[in-house]
């Protein structure tokens, strides 16, 4: 077990219940140490954004206990530390322009606006929409939408990065893209980052562990730690460390949904 002070994220003993009976995760023990990239990956219903939207406070156990960096999720503001979530969809508002889009979250904060502006720059520099920030979410492309929500996340210089399936409905080109950047990005700015992903092939190349989960209930039944180079290129993908990875996620998974059917 980590010291608590070194987890952004610890997970004890966690059960979601649901109004309806529907147990969503039960028995949930986790720690994320600060500064990692881990991905949940597992089957359709087995609790992965339900464990997400906890993280980012959005939904509450039912029973067991969550801290983020050793506090309540109430002092994460006050103890200097911030949260962003990039959801499935890019959730822009279509009437305002990228960089509105992208000051959202400023505006709400009261970031003077000469502050504000300069870190929209920067952000949307940073995911590679310099010079589209006075564009309509409509004249842009599903990848660079994406690329517009994560810069929202980034441009609160989150400690905590929070990702449900940004990539999914991408084509493969352009999400394996967007992987490579969001890795960098990662690299860059030393933040913790939860990934959810339905993709073997992703979660090894974008994470330090892949935390695998089965469903009915949702529960973790792995945590596999990935010892790939700290710099991740395409060469990497077709590597024979690449390959092993993926063989014993793909076998973990198999047996989740062998186990899964069984219920």
């Amino acid at each position: 077990m980590n010291d608590m002070q070194d987890n952004a994220l610890s997970v004890q003993r966690v059960d979601k219940i649901y109004a309806n009976g529907t147990t969503a995760l039960t028995d949930v023990r986790l720690d994320i140490r600060a500064g990692e990239f881990v991905s949940l990956l597992g089957p359709s219903g087995c609790g992965k954004s339900t464990l997400l939207r906890m993280f980012a406070g959005i939904e509450a156990p039912t029973h067991g206990h969550m801290r983020w960096w050793g506090e309540r999720f109430s002092t994460l503001g006050t103890k200097g530390r911030r949260m962003s979530m990039v959801f499935q969809e890019a959730t822009l508002m279509p009437w305002a322009s990228i960089a509105e889009n992208v000051r959202l979250p400023l505006d709400l904060a009261h970031v003077p606006r000469k502050e504000a502006d300069a870190r929209v720059a920067d952000a949307l520099a940073n995911v590679g929409l310099a010079g589209f920030g006075r564009a309509r979410p409509r004249e842009l492309s599903g990848g660079m939408q994406m690329r517009a929500s994560l810069a929202r996340a980034l441009v609160t210089e989150p400690d905590l990065l929070l990702l449900d399936e940004p990539f999914g409905a991408l084509d493969e080109f352009t999400r394996n893209k967007l992987d490579a950047d969001l890795r960098t990005l990662w690299k860059a700015r030393g933040m913790t980052v939860v990934f959810v992903t339905h993709s073997i092939y992703e979660a090894v190349y974008l994470s330090s562990r892949v935390v695998v989960m089965q469903a009915r209930p949702g529960r973790v039944i792995a945590d596999a730690p990935i010892d790939g180079p700290d710099e991740r290129d395409e060469a990497y993908r077709v590597s024979a460390p690449f390959l092993r990875h993926c063989k014993t996620l793909s076998d973990l998974i198999s047996d989740a949904h062998q186990l899964q059917g069984a219920y």
